[in-house]
């Protein structure tokens, strides 16, 4: 049977006026690649539907043909509250600047985890992704991530990019509030941690071995 993969993605496309922002290109195009080199279905939704914005500093002189080339499938996708979880053996959360601003606040999107958290199905995220978790809860009314060993964007990473003051909140933080286990490494190295089938990444840098993981654990 091929494996079914939904990924997420943000419709949010300013921080503010001056600032425009979306999805880390890199983060869905690199997962997505890797996916359908394994032969999987992906399907991407987002949060209203429609055009998900690239983060126009997500994208260089020398970005990769194959990573341009993804950006096509970001252009119509579904809107989040037309998937269900029982369809797909998995789920995996881009980042970008965006996802910090709709991701918590969509409600389907905190049923959809809870649904493939507690099915025991794959949950992957990277870098921002994980703001999916600021308001994820189990059915027992605890945060998703409550004892979990994970790892996002770093607040140090953040205070980096200058728009630490501009984000509703700190991811790192919030993570580390909620209960989770929060590891980390120096700014923009990779780093993947595994929590069962729980997936996550630090950064940008982090998406291609939070993909691998994450087909790995596809593969069980």
């Amino acid at each position: 049977m091929t494996k079914k993969v939904l990924m997420v993605v943000t419709n949010h496309e300013k921080i503010n006026e001056e600032t425009p922002t979306g999805i880390w290109l890199s983060e869905f195009g690199e997962a997505y690649n890797e996916f359908k080199q394994h032969g999987y279905e992906v399907t991407v939704a987002s949060p209203s539907g429609g055009q998900s914005p690239v983060d126009p500093n997500s994208v260089s002189e020398d970005e990769p043909q194959e990573i341009l080339d993804t950006k096509i499938h970001l252009e119509d996708t579904l809107p989040i509250a037309s998937v269900s979880a029982e369809d797909f053996d998995a789920i995996f959360l881009p980042g970008g600047h965006g996802t910090m601003f709709d991701f918590p606040k969509n409600e389907k999107l905190q049923e959809l985890l809870r649904s493939f958290f507690e099915s025991d199905k794959v949950i992957g995220a990277v870098c921002h992704g994980p703001s999916a978790f600021a308001e994820a809860k189990l059915s027992n009314g605890e945060p998703l991530v409550k004892g979990k060993r994970l790892n996002a964007f770093t607040d140090t990473e953040e205070a980096d990019t200058t728009l630490d003051k501009h984000m509703p909140f700190l991811l790192e933080s919030r993570l580390r509030e909620l209960g989770a286990v929060f590891t980390s490494s120096a700014n923009w190295s990779e780093h993947v941690e595994v929590d069962g089938k729980l997936i996550t990444g630090q950064n940008p840098q982090s998406t291609v071995a939070v993909s691998k993981e994450f087909v790995k654990q596809l593969q069980h």
